[in-house]
């Protein structure tokens, strides 16, 4: 699973729109949701924007996952850091992710555990 979470971290870390496309394509079904506290996208076009909107949002800070990946059933579980090479991190939360049967990304469920105020 480490290499699912190393693609999912990919996706919100890559600037070029086609090669996020790519990435989301790869890696999540065509239905497949992402909702957090401030934001939801629902397939592959709205995902790539969503992800392109945080990275105007945040520019020049990268997401990193944190600690190990926990895994039961079709679940997956792991903690994540907004944060600038070598800094200390500006936001950091706990995704819950749900796979399809083939292994792909169904649904990914956001916590923010500490964020920035807007």
């Amino acid at each position: 699973m480490s290499t699912l979470a190393d693609q999912y971290f990919a996706m919100w870390n890559e600037a070029d729109a086609d090669r996020r496309a790519a990435l989301i394509e790869a890696n999540w079904a065509a239905d497949g949701t992402f909702v957090d506290p401030s934001f939801e996208a629902t397939g592959h076009d709205e995902l790539n924007k969503l992800v392109g909107g945080v990275q105007q949002m945040f520019p020049g800070l990268a997401f990193v996952r944190i600690g190990e990946i926990d895994e039961h059933h079709n679940y997956l579980r792991w903690t994540w850091h907004l944060k600038a090479e070598g800094q200390e991190p500006v936001a950091g939360g706990t995704d819950i992710v749900l796979l399809t049967p083939d292994g792909r990304i169904q649904r990914v469920i956001g916590f923010h555990d500490f964020a920035p105020a807007h």
